[in-house]
């Protein structure tokens, strides 16, 4: 708890604790309690501004946009968990071996990495997605796999600069397997960085996967994931802008508030830093 208290003495870390908690609240129990369908239709009340019944608007098939919004705050958010989830898991299962064994394992996993890491994480997603197809957990798959060489490389230096520490040597000579050794000694003391990465990246697997439902390759209307609100929002961006502002405004607070966390924690993890 003092070290918690410590950490949310950093505004950033509060600010962005405080807003990443209440989106979190959101997308578990804001569909239990929207106003209105997400999907319901009634082309009566159609591109009609916000009112004081439908406080962000209706969509061109008169759904309530708030509504929709909360609702896909679920989708979003899963996107950065879970794509962090699967590029974190990936990237433990190849840099771990690569930084501790090194020789032909490390050089098959950076050859790996490196192929993977010349192309753009967004084509590299795009292209994942065109061969799985488009759907609502498409793009977080996608987006997890194009990460798994940033976490692979990262877990493979913290790897390469502790296999040869003195607790390590010393649990070698006492006969500890090598998967104890990574388990009990490495992992642990890898894990700092790691978060920090975790976090930050989170921020990026959220954007990119609502630019993959923006570009049509995501999710799939009816679905009320945020980009995908913005594709369908395209065709009335001068006569209902609305329908754009507020998913870009939802993307552009959750991005922000993930990476003040993420800036937060780096600097609270890094002793260095830490003494300024």
């Amino acid at each position: 708890m003092t070290q918690l208290r410590q950490f949310l003495k950093n505004p950033s870390a509060l600010i962005g604790v405080l807003i990443l908690s209440s989106l979190i609240l959101i997308s578990i129990f804001g569909p239990m309690i929207v106003p209105y369908s997400p999907y319901k239709q009634n082309t009566a009340i159609q591109l009609t501004g916000p009112t004081r019944e439908h406080w962000l608007g209706t969509d061109e098939f008169g759904r309530d946009v708030l509504s929709r919004l909360i609702v896909g705050s679920r989708y979003s958010l899963s996107a950065g968990f879970v794509s962090v989830g699967v590029g974190l898991v990936g990237g433990l299962m190849l840099g771990a071996p690569a930084g501790y064994y090194g020789g032909i394992i490390d050089k098959i996993v950076m050859l790996f990495c490196d192929i993977m890491l010349a192309f753009p994480g967004v084509l590299l997603s795009m292209a994942i997605v065109m061969v799985m197809g488009p759907g609502i957990y498409t793009p977080m798959l996608a987006v997890g796999i194009s990460s798994i060489p940033t976490f692979a490389r990262l877990v493979r230096a913290q790897f390469l600069s502790l296999r040869s520490a003195p607790y390590v040597e010393a649990a070698r000579c006492a006969g500890t397997g090598d998967a104890k050794i990574i388990r009990r000694h490495l992992l642990p003391n890898s894990l700092g960085p790691v978060v920090i990465q975790a976090t930050l990246r989170m921020g990026s697997a959220i954007l990119t996967a609502a630019t993959l439902s923006f570009l049509g390759q995501g999710a799939q209307p009816p679905d009320p994931e945020w980009g995908a609100m913005l594709n369908t929002a395209r065709p009335y961006f001068w006569t209902a802008p609305y329908l754009a502002i507020f998913p870009g405004l939802a993307i552009t607070i959750t991005v922000i508030a993930i990476n003040l966390v993420g800036d937060a924690l780096r600097d609270y993890l890094d002793p260095r830093l830490r003494r300024q």
